[in-house]
C-alpha cells in the first residue's frame, strides 16, 4: 500500500488473557493452530512487506520474543496499566523515525483484514481527521453474539450523529448497553495530536488503568474531527477472551 512509510503501527500485546486459563500470554493464543498475533502480523505483511510495527510487550515478554523471534521492534510496558499506558510505552520507539499517522491495533485481533486496514488508512489520508476509528454494527446481542460481542465497548454519538466517545461495557449505562454500534479497537491517529495529548488520559480509579479509548472524548471535547469507518464483516472485530469464546469462533470461521 502507498504511503505506509508515513505510518507508525503499534500493536498492544502486553495483556495476560486470564480468562483463557492458559500459561501463554493472550497474544499467543491459537486460532487455526496459529497465534493471534501471528495472524495480525501476516495481515500487516500483506499490507506492506516493509512494515515494522512496534509490538508492546509486558506479561511473559520473553515468551513472545521466543515465538516471534528477535527480528521485531519491541517496546516494554513495565506495569499492566491499560491500553493508554501501553501506547505511552511505545512513544520512545515511535519517535525514532518521522511519521504522520499512528495505527493502533490489539494483538488479539486475528481476523482483521488487509482491506479493512487499507480502508481505515485511506479514509484518514483523504479526510484529514484527528482520529479515524473502525466501528461495527451488530444486528443484536443474541445467539453467538451474546458471548463474542455483548461485552464490547459502545460507540456513543451526539445529537448530530458525530462520534462523541467510546464507552467500555463495564462503564456503560443501561441505555448505552443497548447501542448496537460497537468498538472493535481499530484506530488511526494524527501522530502529532496523539503524542501531544496521550498524557491527558486520566487513570480510571475503578480499574487502575489508562484507557486509549479516552482519547476519543478528548478529541471530541477539543472539537477535533473524528471519522468513523464502518466494517461490514462483523467477524473481523472478534477478540475472544476465553476458551469457550475461542471454541465458538473456531466453528464460525
Amino acid at each position: 500500500m502507498e504511503k505506509t512509510e508515513k505510518i507508525k503501527i503499534i500493536i498492544l500485546a502486553a495483556g495476560k488473557g486470564k480468562r483463557m486459563k492458559s500459561d501463554e500470554p493472550k497474544a499467543l493464543a491459537l486460532l487455526k493452530n496459529k497465534p493471534f498475533l501471528q495472524h495480525l502480523l501476516d495481515t500487516l505483511k500483506e499490507l506492506d512487506p516493509e512494515i515494522k510495527p512496534i509490538i508492546v510487550i509486558g506479561h511473559k515478554k520473553e515468551r513472545i520474543k521466543e515465538v516471534l523471534g528477535e527480528n521485531h521492534i519491541y517496546a516494554e510496558q513495565h506495569e499492566q496499566l491499560g491500553t493508554g499506558h501501553a501506547v505511552m510505552a511505545a512513544r520512545e520507539k515511535a519517535g525514532e523515525t518521522p511519521h504522520e499517522m499512528v495505527l493502533i491495533l490489539s494483538a488479539d485481533q486475528p481476523l482483521v483484514s488487509k482491506e479493512t486496514l487499507e480502508n481505515l488508512i485511506s479514509v484518514h489520508i483523504e479526510k484529514h481527521p484527528t482520529v479515524t476509528i473502525g466501528t461495527i454494527v451488530v444486528p443484536d446481542y443474541e445467539d453467538w453474539r451474546v458471548g463474542l460481542y455483548s461485552n464490547f465497548g459502545r460507540v456513543v454519538r451526539d445529537i448530530d450523529g458525530k462520534v462523541k466517545k467510546l464507552v467500555e461495557f463495564k462503564n456503560a449505562t443501561e441505555e448505552e448497553k443497548k447501542i448496537k454500534e460497537v468498538n472493535p479497537a481499530l484506530y488511526v491517529f494524527d501522530a502529532k495530536w496523539l503524542w501531544d495529548n496521550i498524557d491527558k488520559i486520566e487513570i480510571d480509579p475503578t480499574r487502575n488503568e489508562y484507557k486509549v479509548t479516552d482519547l476519543i472524548y478528548i478529541a471530541f471535547s477539543q472539537n477535533k474531527k473524528i471519522e468513523a469507518v464502518p466494517i461490514t464483516n462483523i467477524f473481523e472485530g472478534l477478540q475472544p477472551n476465553s476458551k469457550e469464546e475461542l471454541d465458538i469462533l473456531e466453528k464460525l470461521i
